[in-house]
């Protein structure tokens, strides 16, 4: 993980470790760096937070000052920069966004010229520019200094895509949409309502700061009383830049990535379109997937958390599907990242083609109680690799047996150990979780 980007960009609060001198020099190197034989095409999306359009003129400066013609797509999701990106011939795009962060947060994601995440040794040239350790750039002059364009098109363009994507139409569904006052609201309706849908939106005004605050996929319980007030059929939850969806069933249930998983790969199973018959999860997925999978015969893969390694497990093994709890749900058919929007049309699919609820197609499922506690400490690795930890640990594991499992993990972009357990109850997710903290308690490691 490198000094300014991580899994998922360059992220930081507004104008305090994230600044408009960043985002310039970002925009400076990559117009210089996409522009070295040719001109550049660049096209970039912002979400909704008030700083998303400051960070979008900073590198749209330094874009068109390295030569670079920058494309705007305006409010829009990270998933349609990727489609724009791979259909419309970009050298990259950039999305401004902080995903479900609060809204003094954004972002700084930049995507290949395939859709992808961009590759590590090219955000490694990025920061050693960004520490003046590569020099000064040459700025474009005269005829050669880039082009502003807008390009709503694009945007209008992916909003089809989604459309065409639908097998059947969704008259006599109500469906309820929660926008998280992000990214989605610019998209979201006008893809339900074209496929036939009484759509039912909300947190779909957003106002800058108001974006993921009390909704969205993170506060799932807004959309969860939403659906059972208004009777629908199905509820989704988007996160602020639309890469994640949480399902809401006609009863007000929650289903989490781990049980879109199961439906959508199930379904694909039966009809013979699960490539190498797996999904791929990450260590965080509940116990409870596993085992409905294992009935299903529904093979798997684990990986690290992060969209980035669940993406590159499903490119080297040729798998179709894949994702996270969180919400965010790759199918690698259709899109080369998570995607809300279009994990909502790939649910619809399976409850027009099967014609049943999603609360029949999930009741297969027994999810398993899970408690995560994050625990500040001084140092990551000292602390996982403590011998009274790792003992401590392994003792868990062993009184767990097959009935649950702990996971101890260190945080990516915080001074945190993660302390997750799953077992067959609350009472027994607590008390292993609360004998590991002890431990790391006891030894010094923790920092209040």
């Amino acid at each position: 993980m490198g000094k300014y980007f991580g899994t998922d960009g360059f992220r930081g609060e507004a104008n305090v470790n994230l600044t408009v001198e960043h985002a310039f020099k970002v925009g400076r190197f990559l117009g210089w760096y996409y522009g070295r034989d040719h001109k550049a095409k660049i096209v970039i999306g912002k979400d909704t937070r008030r700083s998303s359009y400051m960070f979008e003129y900073s590198l749209v400066a330094g874009l068109t000052a390295s030569g670079a013609d920058a494309y705007l797509l305006h409010v829009t999701t990270t998933p349609s920069v990727s489609y724009v990106v791979r259909t419309e011939g970009f050298d990259c795009g950039i999305m401004i966004s902080a995903s479900h962060n609060p809204f003094y947060d954004n972002g700084i994601k930049v995507i290949n010229g395939m859709g992808y995440k961009l590759e590590a040794e090219v955000e490694e040239k990025i920061e050693e520019y960004l520490d003046g350790k590569r020099g000064e750039l040459p700025l474009a002059t005269k005829e050669n200094i880039g082009r502003t364009v807008d390009f709503v098109a694009g945007r209008n363009r992916y909003i089809g895509y989604l459309i065409s994507l639908a097998t059947r139409s969704f008259k006599n569904y109500k469906i309820g949409l929660d926008c998280a006052n992000g990214s989605s609201s610019a998209i979201a309706k006008s893809v339900f309502d074209a496929l036939g849908a009484k759509t039912y939106v909300m947190n779909n005004e957003p106002n800058g700061i108001n974006i993921n605050e009390n909704c969205g996929s993170t506060h799932i319980g807004v959309l969860q009383k939403f659906v059972k007030e208004n009777g629908l059929n199905v509820g989704f939850a988007y996160d602020g830049d639309a890469d994640r969806c949480i399902a809401v069933d006609e009863n007000g249930n929650v289903v989490d990535g781990d049980l879109i998983l199961y439906v959508c790969g199930k379904y694909l199973k039966e009809e013979g379109k699960l490539r190498n018959n797996t999904i791929v999860t990450t260590v965080m997925s509940n116990l409870g997937l596993y085992k409905a999978c294992d009935k299903a015969g529904i093979s798997y893969e684990k990986t690290a958390v992060g969209d980035k390694y669940v993406y590159e497990n499903m490119m080297e093994n040729g798998h179709c599907l894949g994702g996270e709890q969180s919400g965010h749900i790759i199918f690698s058919k259709h899109a080369t990242t998570g995607d809300g929007i279009l994990t909502s049309l790939m649910i619809m699919e399976v409850l027009t083609e099967r014609k049943q609820s999603l609360a029949t197609l999930t009741s297969e499922v027994r999810i398993y109680p899970q408690l995560l506690k994050n625990v500040r400490v001084a140092d990551k690795k000292m602390a996982r690799e403590n011998p009274e930890v790792v003992k401590a640990v392994a003792a868990a594991g062993e009184a767990l047996g097959e009935e649950g499992r702990i996971l101890v993990r260190e945080s990516g972009t915080e001074p945190v150990i993660r302390v997750m357990v799953e077992a067959a109850e609350d009472a027994l997710c607590e008390k292993y979780v609360n004998q590991v903290v002890d431990v790391m308690k006891a030894q010094g490691l923790v920092t209040e």
